[in-house]
């Protein structure tokens, strides 16, 4: 035997202040880890949280009260809310538990699939935790390229400006920024890496089958590798194919007549979180739009069921705003993980850009039937494809509540002139003592792109700004 290795299986305390120094790691009550299988236990975190509080408002999703921003100082969420391209970002942006966690969790991914071959055990056990590490290994790295990069655009993507790849574990690691398209081709092979070996109904917190080939579509999509993501969600959809029926639901009562925690939501393919276990119970950070509100109509579930649409003290009287109000002990509902609903509207995408309209919409009816309440339930079939993209990307904003999912797409929608969306926020509604204006999102803006924190840039002079912003050091 090789090496002793001491680590905490569930509170190993990371510290992640740049790419160079992921790998620090200070136990707290050291356990030793002899064996396969306890590697193996090491990918399960049940508490695993993507904070997303950096990039939030830079969607047309996401509303402030009114309060938050007028008159106040300026921070990373105003400045992101009235899309403010002349702001300092990077001096604000000293830290980001985002940045941090997720590096967090590579590491500990580096961690098993550097160390488990030495370890005791079976042969078998060992290809399962590395393949369950890779696989989150791959979805880390997504998120992070995703947040701090330009969206995929086959073009450009071998000279864009990506993230640190961390491919092992390296105490003495001094990592380079690679290209956007380096990063990809690193997280397709660890996809593929991983599938043969995973497992189509793993222990709880453990990556499956359905929820790999799911990601996988993810990444084919984001590509516009379109018939890989379409036979990719097929193949997620045949392990897992549930639909949460909300309508059903509601007749039964609803949130007063029974829970459903995340174990009990039959849509969930990955159990992550934004703020951790408590998921969405600070309702008053989660105020949807006017525009996401009336996109949702009078009808439909998951408005009606989950949001406040009048109280005056998480919401501007006039404002025509939501907020979520579920306590989260009452309705998981997924934001920064996967579910089976996204594997659907990804196949409804696939379908719509293959000029297959007929197929794109009856996915969305299928899915509409599990959420309007009453009064006219199936769409019609649109004559364009630009038509039949509306539908499929107005149904995502509506499934895909908080989380990436919408900053993800407008970033992505945004490299193709057919879907680019320039956003428009006026601003106030209600206050009548500020002049109203109209704030202004282009498909280009470098808002997009976040910027690296500076306690990374300060410690890797490898990594720098995928921005033309400057860094004050």
């Amino acid at each position: 035997m090789k090496h002793i290795y001491k680590f905490i299986l569930l509170s190993i305390i990371l510290t992640v202040t740049s790419c160079e120094e992921y790998t620090d790691i200070t136990p707290k009550g050291a356990l030793v880890i002899e064996n396969a299988s306890e590697f193996h236990e090491m990918v399960a975190l049940p508490n695993r949280g993507y904070p997303i509080n950096n990039f939030q408002y830079l969607v047309d999703d996401q509303w402030m009260r009114e309060f938050y921003v007028i008159g106040q100082t300026p921070n990373i969420n105003t400045i992101n809310f009235t899309f403010d391209e002349s702001a300092d970002r990077v001096s604000l942006m000293k830290g980001s538990s985002f940045y941090n966690q997720a590096y967090s969790y590579i590491n500990r991914w580096n961690t098993i699939i550097s160390l488990v071959d030495d370890s005791k055990g079976d042969g078998a056990t060992k290809q399962l935790a590395k393949a369950e590490a890779k696989i989150y290994r791959a979805y880390d790295h997504f998120l992070l390229v995703n947040t701090y990069a330009k969206a995929y655009d086959a073009e450009t993507a071998a000279t864009d400006g990506g993230i640190c790849i961390m491919d092992k574990f390296d105490l003495e690691a001094q990592p380079a920024k690679s290209s956007v398209a380096k990063v990809y081709d690193f997280i397709q092979k660890d996809i593929e890496d991983a599938l043969p070996y995973l497992k189509e109904t793993p222990e709880v917190y453990h990556p499956s089958l359905a929820f790999a080939y799911a990601f996988k579509a993810k990444v084919h999509l984001f590509k516009k590798e379109i018939a890989e993501a379409r036979m990719a969600a097929e193949k997620s959809l045949s392990y897992n194919d549930e639909i949460f029926d909300l309508v059903a639901y509601n007749q039964q009562g609803g949130l007063d007549a029974y829970s459903v925690p995340a174990e009990d939501n039959v849509e969930v393919l990955s159990y992550m979180y934004m703020t951790g276990y408590n998921e969405l119970n600070y309702a008053y950070s989660y105020i949807i739009s006017p525009e996401l509100k009336e996109l949702f109509g009078d009808n439909d579930a998951r408005l009606n069921m989950f949001f406040n649409t009048t109280s005056t003290t998480f919401l501007d009287a006039g404002s025509n705003t939501a907020y979520w109000n579920v306590r989260y002990n009452k309705f998981f509902y997924p934001t920064v993980g996967m579910k089976t609903t996204e594997v659907y509207l990804m196949l409804a995408e696939c379908y719509a850009r293959e000029n297959n309209f007929s197929e794109a919409i009856d996915i969305l009816n299928q899915l509409r039937e599990k959420r309007i309440l009453s009064g006219a339930v199936n769409l019609e079939v649109p004559a364009t494809r630009k038509e039949t993209m509306e539908l499929v990307v107005n149904e995502r904003r509506k499934e895909l509540l908080f989380g990436f999912h919408r900053f993800f797409d407008l970033k992505r929608l945004n490299t193709e002139a057919e879907y680019a969306k320039t956003i428009t926020r006026v601003f106030p509604i209600v206050n009548q003592t500020v002049p109203q204006e109209t704030y202004t999102l282009r498909p280009n803006s470098r808002l997009y792109i976040i910027p690296f924190p500076l306690s990374a840039l300060n410690q890797n002079p490898k990594l720098t700004l995928n921005t033309n912003e400057t860094v004050p050091f």
